[in-house]
C-alpha cells in the first residue's frame, strides 16, 4: 500500500488540526482523527512533545532574557520551570503570559541577588496558585540547591 496516498486520503477526509476539537461524535481529537478520549497518546509521544515543548521555552527565555544563561543550572532550571508553567510573554497558550511581568524578581535573579529574586516569587499570586512547586521553585532559587 502506498502510505502517502493515504495519508493524503486521510488528511482530506479527517481534516488536520493542530488544537484540540470535538469531532462529530464528541471525542475530544487532535491532529488527524486521533481519538484523546479513548487512546490518548503514547508515552513516546508523550516524551516527543514534553522536548518540543521544552526546546520551545529554551529558545523564548535566550531571546528574551539574554542573561539568563550565565546563572548556575540550578536557577536556570527555576526559570525554565516557570516558563514551562506560566508562559514567557502573552501568547495562544498563556494568553497572561506572566514571566517577563515578574520585572523586579528577573531583576534580581540577573544582578545575583537570589534573596530578593526567591521572595518575590514567594509573594506572588503564582506562588499561590501553584503552591509545594513554587516553594520547591523558591528554595532552589534561594539556595543554588535542588
Amino acid at each position: 500500500m502506498d502510505e502517502n496516498l493515504i495519508e493524503e486520503e486521510l488528511i482530506r477526509d479527517e481534516g488536520r488540526r493542530l488544537k484540540p476539537y470535538r469531532d462529530s461524535m464528541g471525542k475530544l481529537s487532535i491532529g488527524v482523527g486521533r481519538n484523546l478520549d479513548d487512546k490518548g497518546i503514547s508515552e513516546i509521544e508523550c516524551a516527543m512533545l514534553l522536548k518540543n515543548d521544552i526546546a520551545e521555552h529554551l529558545a523564548l527565555l535566550d531571546k528574551y532574557l539574554s542573561w539568563w544563561r550565565q546563572l548556575d543550572e540550578t536557577r536556570q532550571r527555576v526559570i525554565a520551570n516557570m516558563a514551562f508553567n506560566m508562559g514567557i510573554g502573552p501568547s495562544a497558550e498563556h494568553p497572561t503570559g506572566k514571566l517577563l511581568t515578574f520585572k523586579n524578581t528577573l531583576a534580581a535573579m540577573e544582578r545575583g541577588d537570589f534573596a530578593a529574586a526567591a521572595d518575590g516569587m514567594s509573594n506572588s499570586a503564582w506562588a499561590r496558585q501553584v503552591g509545594v512547586r513554587a516553594a520547591r521553585l523558591v528554595a532552589m532559587m534561594r539556595t543554588g540547591k535542588a
